[in-house]
């Protein structure tokens, strides 16, 4: 019998994108271990620019250039 696999725990940062032309995306995941230096979430742009170019080989449309990068409001539910 093999032994139980353990559970990898991977939480994330969410942030929205805007580009040059104006567009703009949300909730764009980033590894919170990638933001965990004192360079705050300045990787988090190269790392969505990189997420980027994957995504417009696999398309065959390049996307825009990023004019900017800001954290997500996450959106809590309220108790009752």
């Amino acid at each position: 019998m093999a032994p139980p696999r353990r559970k990898i725990e991977t939480s994330f940062v969410l942030f929205d994108v805007l580009y040059v032309d104006g567009t703009r995306s949300s909730n764009r995941k980033v590894a919170s271990m990638a933001l965990a230096t004192l360079d705050g979430d300045e990787p988090a742009k190269s790392i969505i620019e990189a997420q980027d170019r994957e995504i417009g080989l696999a398309s065959g449309r390049p996307r825009p250039e990023i004019r900017s990068v800001e954290r997500a409001a996450v959106k809590v539910p309220a108790r009752e």
